[in-house]
């Protein structure tokens, strides 16, 4: 039998108390569970304690085995790096950084730009904040010694409707195989003799002096458009609309392509939930996969998306990687602002409890096939976000009451509302062009005079040319009536 050692300790007690004994985390440092020689400086998980050297190890080798795994960048291409001044994307430029100094033991082969959307018009930045914002994020730029471009969001009023439309597929896929490019690379090195084609000596450092500021009337022109959408969640999603297209011209017009986003595991996972509750369901694993190529020539990669923002926090802190924080939008909620920011604070303090609610969602994404998010052609694609439209069958799926039935909006001037041009600046000949949750944020826009101009433009297009066609197929059924009779 089991005795007490004590006066009146049971077993149990004496189980537990000698388990106390053994592991008083407090009395000493944890040893690194990598080396096991250093004491470890943090805590990722359970059990996986890291000293810093180990962690920087840890941090690197994840960033390259996720591009090494997935082998959609080839050697020699140009890669737009999408950096906002957050924590995720300045971690992710510091990793291309160490990926293509000479130190590096395997080098990163392709050829990295910088691009930063500056967003402090809606952001209730001042002229004077955003000027010293910018100021800042140039020094940082310049920094770097990549060719950077700083855009601002006014300028996403003036993008032609191309931006609506993919381009072709062919544009982005190299002809040759990964393995037999990167073959070629390295015989180009070999015969080039120093093998530092691609460093940042050779590649044009910096960029031409950024623009100014963009006129008032322009800035106004984009504040109107914020301040007719009805609600917070609307605004977040125009936001993300204006700033993806404003990336995408950019990479087009500048020969990049792919582009990096830096959303973080913790970013992917809220970004998860939030589109199942925007009613983007079906395109889950476009919007928060790995790679996202559904603008055809421009493939969108997500190579921080398996770093928790812990894991980028603790990163940035002990290797001193420089951030510039922007505010919000502004909101006069401040309680429930958004769908956004509920689902955030939601899953944030799920984690505080529950360390692996983030990993879990995380994973639970990981299962899901990109194939409903595909269009085969223009009429099966969405207007605003590309995907495939989501609305067969809309009678069942209880779609039918969210459709907008309304008159065609006045015309200045005194002008016919039966005009094609007035039925085509009617909201409800908008809706048939967009997906179920681009119908859904559509609603709530304001009027179609305040909506991008390039919006407006594409739609327009994709009626008529919709109204084209369907006459095209009638006119012989009215011929052949004559001749029946």
């Amino acid at each position: 039998m089991c005795e007490a050692a004590g006066d009146d300790a049971g077993c149990g007690a004496d189980t537990a108390s000698a388990r106390r004994r053994r592991v008083p985390g407090h009395s000493y440092p944890r040893p690194c569970v990598k080396c096991g020689l250093g004491s470890a400086a943090l805590v990722i998980r359970v059990g996986d304690a890291f000293c810093r050297g180990c962690f920087r190890e840890y941090f690197v080798h994840k960033f390259r085995a996720m591009l090494g795994k997935n082998r959609v960048i080839f050697p020699g291409e140009k890669v737009l790096l999408a950096l906002s001044g957050g924590a995720a994307s300045s971690a992710m430029l510091r990793q291309v950084q160490e990926g293509l100094s000479r130190e590096t033991a395997k080098r990163l082969r392709f050829v990295p730009g910088i691009i930063y959307v500056d967003e402090g018009a809606v952001r209730g930045q001042s002229v004077a904040q955003r000027e010293q914002s910018l100021a800042r994020m140039e020094t940082l730029l310049q920094a770097t010694g990549f060719p950077y471009h700083l855009v601002h969001l006014e300028q996403a009023l003036e993008l032609p409707p191309s931006i609506l439309q993919p381009g072709p597929e062919g544009s982005s896929k190299p002809s040759t195989s990964y393995k037999e490019a990167v073959e070629g690379f390295i015989q180009q090195q070999r015969q080039e003799g120093d093998g530092d084609s691609l460093s940042t000596q050779d590649m044009p450092g910096g960029s031409p002096p950024s623009p100014r500021l963009p006129a008032a009337a322009r800035t106004q022109e984009l504040l109107q458009l914020f301040e007719a959408v009805e609600t917070s969640t609307a605004r977040e999603e125009l936001l993300q609309m204006l700033r993806i297209h404003l990336i995408l011209q950019t990479a087009r017009t500048r020969g990049y392509a792919k582009v990096m986003t830096g959303e973080s595991c913790t970013r992917v996972a809220i970004k998860l939930l939030t589109n199942l509750a925007l009613g983007r369901g079906a395109f889950l694993a476009v919007d928060t996969g790995f790679m996202d190529n559904r603008h055809g020539d421009v493939m969108v990669v997500r190579p921080m998306r398996e770093y928790m923002a812990k894991e980028i926090a603790f990163y940035n802190h002990f290797f001193d990687v420089p951030t510039v924080i922007m505010p919000p939008l502004s909101t006069k909620r401040r309680e429930k602002p958004s769908i956004h920011r509920v689902i955030e604070r939601f899953l944030l303090g799920l984690q505080e409890d529950f360390p692996s609610t983030i990993s879990t969602v995380y994973r639970t994404g990981e299962k899901l096939s990109p194939a409903p998010a595909k269009a085969s052609s223009e009429s099966q694609r969405c207007l605003l976000c590309l995907c495939a439209l989501d609305i067969a069958g809309e009678e069942e799926l209880a779609l039918e009451p969210t459709l907008i039935i309304e008159e065609p909006e006045p015309v200045e001037n005194g002008c016919c509302q039966d005009t094609p041009a007035a039925g085509a600046e009617s909201r409800a000949a908008f809706i048939p062009l967009l997906c179920y949750g681009c119908r859904l944020t559509f609603k709530e826009l304001g009027p179609l005079a305040t909506l991008p101009p390039y919006v407006r433009a594409e739609a327009q297009r994709r009626i008529h040319r919709a109204e084209m066609k369907q006459q095209s197929q009638e006119v012989p059924l009215e011929d052949e009536e004559p001749s029946k009779s």
